[in-house]
C-alpha cells in the first residue's frame, strides 16, 4: 500500500501542478486553456499505458479504452470511469500547492506560516479523525484540487496496476473532462459513440464511504427586465425602473424555499445574482429540487410570476429564460439496470468500506451522462471541504477509493463475485 500511496501522489502532484481553473461566463469549451494542457498530458499517459482510441475533442474532452482481456466468448459489462479537469473558482489563488503532512498528531495545522493561514480543529473538528494518517493539503491559498483531481490520480493509478499486473478486465473506458464546476459542460461535450459503456462511475467529492446516486434536477433563470428612463424633472408618469419590477419579482418568491432553509432533499429557489441601472436590470437564479416534478413546479411558479409582472408592468419588457442544467441520476436508475449501483456496494463491503447512502444536494458529471441512458452514480474520493482553503485528504481514505475502483474491475469481469 505504501507504493501505491506514492503512485496516487506522484500522479496528483503532477497533475495540480497544471492550473485548471475554470472561468463562469466564458464564451468557450474548455473555459480556460490550462485544462487542455491536462487533456493533453492524460492522453499522452493513456497511450503509454496502452490503451486504444485515445482522443483529445475540440473540447479537450480525453476519451479512450483498455480492451478486454477476458477469454474469447466471455460476457462482461462494458464500464466508464469519468473525472474532470477542472478545479472550482472559489475566490482563491487558481494555483494549487499541495504539501504532505506525514502522520498527523492532532491539533491545528499550519498551512502557511509565512501568511499564518491554518486549519484549525475549532472550525473542522474532523480532521482529528485522522490521527495518524498522513494528509494531503493546500498551502492555504488555494482549494487542495482533490476536486477532482484525486479521481484522475485513482483513476490512472488503478489503469496503471491493471495493466502492469495483467489483471483481468472487460473493457474499460475512460472520459476526463472540461468545466464541470461552472455546469458540467464538458461532460455535456462527450462523444458517447466514443464512451459506449453499459453504466458509469464518477469519482467526485465525498467522505470515505459515500456513494451518490441521488442529485438535484437542476435548472438555470435570467429575467431581463426592459424598463423606461426619464429625468427626475419630467419623470412623473414616464419613468419605469426595471431594478423596482425585478424587487417585485424577487419579493412574490418563497422566502421559505430558498438554500439558507432547506437540506436534505428539499429544494429551492435561489436568487444568485441581481445586475441593473436605470434602463435594463437582470435576476439571475438557480432552481434545484430532488424530485422532478417539485422541479417542474418550481419552472411553473417563475413562468407565473412573470406573466403576473407583464399584467401589472405593461410598458416594461420582460424576459424569461430558463434552461436545464442536469438532472437526478436517480431518474435513469431502473431495476434493469440497477446492477451498477450493487456492484458498488459490493464493491465496498469487499474493502470494508460502510456504505454512507447519501441524496447530494448538489450534482455530479454523471448527473448528466444518466440522462443519456447510462446510469452514473457517484462514489468517494475520501477528501474534505471542498471548495475550500481547509479542504484535506487522508491517504487512508484515498487508498480505500483506489482498491474500490479495482474491486469494481474484477466484479465487472467476473473475477469477484
Amino acid at each position: 500500500m505504501i507504493n501505491r500511496a506514492n503512485e496516487l501522489l506522484e500522479h496528483f502532484m503532477r497533475y495540480a501542478a497544471v492550473t485548471t481553473q475554470s472561468e463562469a461566463g466564458a464564451k468557450t469549451v474548455p473555459s480556460t486553456a490550462g485544462q487542455r494542457v491536462l487533456a493533453q498530458m492524460l492522453a499522452e499517459e493513456l497511450k503509454a499505458l496502452g490503451l486504444s482510441d485515445v482522443e483529445v475533442s475540440e473540447y479537450a474532452v480525453v476519451t479512450g479504452r483498455l480492451p478486454s482481456n477476458l477469454p474469447a466468448g466471455a460476457q462482461a459489462p462494458k464500464v466508464g470511469w469519468c473525472a474532470h479537469l477542472d478545479t472550482v473558482d472559489a475566490g482563491l489563488s487558481p494555483d494549487i500547492h499541495p504539501q504532505v503532512v506525514k502522520n498527523y498528531q492532532g491539533g491545528d495545522i499550519c498551512l502557511n506560516a509565512e501568511k499564518n493561514l491554518w486549519l484549525r480543529v475549532a472550525e473542522h473538528p474532523e480532521v482529528e479523525r485522522y490521527v495518524g494518517d498522513d494528509l494531503l493539503l493546500s498551502d492555504g491559498t488555494s482549494v487542495l484540487g482533490a476536486d477532482n483531481k484525486s479521481a484522475i490520480a485513482n483513476i490512472m493509478t488503478a489503469l496503471h496496476i491493471i495493466v502492469e499486473e495483467g489483471r483481468p478486465h472487460g473493457d474499460i473506458y475512460v472520459a476526463f473532462v472540461p468545466d464541470e464546476e461552472i455546469g458540467l459542460c464538458g461532460a455535456k461535450k462527450i462523444d458517447f459513440s466514443k464512451f459506449p459503456v453499459d453504466f458509469a462511475y464518477t469519482i467526485d467529492s465525498c467522505e470515505l464511504g459515500e456513494i451518490v446516486w441521488q442529485t438535484f434536477n437542476a435548472g438555470s433563470a435570467w429575467v431581463d427586465i426592459q424598463g423606461i428612463t426619464a429625468h427626475p424633472m419630467s419623470s412623473k408618469g414616464q419613468l419605469l425602473n426595471p431594478i423596482l419590477v425585478a424587487h417585485d419579482f424577487i419579493g412574490m418568491l418563497d422566502r421559505g424555499q430558498t438554500p439558507e432553509f432547506t437540506e436534505k432533499t428539499e429544494g429551492f429557489v435561489w436568487v444568485n445574482g441581481i445586475q441593473g441601472g436605470p434602463a435594463k436590470c437582470r435576476v439571475s437564479l438557480k432552481l434545484r429540487d430532488h424530485s422532478l416534478k417539485r422541479y417542474e413546479e418550481k419552472k411553473t411558479l417563475i413562468r407565473a410570476i412573470v406573466d403576473c409582472l407583464r399584467v401589472r408592468y405593461p410598458r416594461a419588457k420582460i424576459n424569461l429564460t430558463i434552461e436545464d442544467v442536469y438532472g437526478n441520476i436517480a431518474d435513469a436508475i431502473k431495476p434493469e439496470n440497477s446492477a451498477c449501483i450493487d456492484m458498488l456496494r459490493r464493491a465496498m463491503e469487499i474493502e470494508h468500506v460502510t456504505v454512507k447512502d447519501i441524496a447530494m444536494r448538489g450534482g455530479t458529471d454523471g448527473s448528466f451522462i444518466s440522462t443519456q441512458g447510462i446510469p452514473t452514480p457517484n462514489y468517494f474520493t475520501g477528501a474534505h471541504n471542498f471548495h475550500s482553503a481547509c479542504e484535506f485528504m487522508p491517504m487512508s481514505s484515498w487508498l480505500k477509493s483506489l482498491a474500490v475502483t479495482l474491486r469494481l474491475v474484477e466484479l465487472a469481469a467476473g473475477v469477484t463475485k
